[in-house]
């Protein structure tokens, strides 16, 4: 099978590298990832500028654009076959509630989800996994049982969370849903000599509901699994939204 890996946090980070290492031992796979940290992106594409991309290796590119460049550049230009699937991640940090829809890790598995398989993200609530070589074998396992079912995603994205856990904390895995968030913290205000300047802060806190999310799942000890919708063609939901505005 030939991979595209990419992810948001640069083509030589550590979770990234230990994954393509895992998934090359089975599988063709080329990393084809951001050249710098570019987390938060979500899926912003460079469309105004000239993107550089870097040949690191015989199978690794850096790019000088956004995760979701890298997708577009990896399946369209840099190589001469199509990819059976866009696996990005390992993140380091989790990526779970509202937090999707900013990823620059699901904005990248984005791009991929016209293949032949279903795109997948994956990440870690930590940005220094204790044993990423764990994480790695389970993803490896976990997306070798979506392939096999792949049919049931079509036109979706599947967005996998481990807690910092080894091998002998593992409890399993749980179907979530994404989790709703609180309101976010206020922006922190930088000194910037008289000027008005502020950076991001935390994100709301999740909140608790009556089934299992993935925020949940991932407090409780158990790696989650889900599944975001981007076919943007439900007809039940096309069907109701006529007859809302044709009453």
């Amino acid at each position: 099978m030939k991979i595209l890996l990419t992810n948001d946090d640069g083509y030589d980070a550590k979770n990234i590298q230990n994954l393509y290492k895992k998934l090359s031992e089975d599988n063709e796979v080329w990393i084809i990832a951001p050249k710098h940290n570019c987390s938060g992106m979500s899926a912003a594409i460079s469309y105004l500028k000239e993107i550089d991309i870097e040949k690191i290796s015989e199978r690794i590119y850096a790019v000088d654009g956004t995760p979701a460049d890298c997708t577009y550049f990896g399946l369209l230009s840099i190589v001469d076959f199509e990819f059976d699937i866009v696996i990005s991640g390992i993140n380091h940090g989790a990526n779970i509630g509202n937090d999707v829809l900013y990823s620059g890790t699901v904005g990248a598995a984005v791009g991929g989800r016209n293949l032949r398989y279903p795109p997948i993200a994956i990440s870690v609530a930590s940005y220094d996994a204790k044993d990423i070589d764990f994480l790695s074998n389970k993803s490896v396992e976990i997306i070798n049982t979506i392939i096999k079912n792949h049919n049931e995603y079509d036109g979706m994205v599947v967005n996998i969370n481990f807690p910092d856990i080894n091998e002998s904390e593992y409890k399993g895995i749980k179907g979530t849903a994404i989790s709703k968030r609180g309101v976010p913290a206020k922006p922190i205000p930088v000194e910037n000599n008289g000027k008005l300047r502020f950076r991001y802060n935390y994100s709301g806190e999740p909140l608790d509901e009556d089934f299992q999310t993935d925020a949940q799942a991932i407090k409780e000890g158990y790696v989650s699994v889900s599944v975001l919708d981007y076919s943007l063609n439900s007809k039940i939901f096309i069907d109701n939204l006529s007859k809302t505005f044709n009453e």
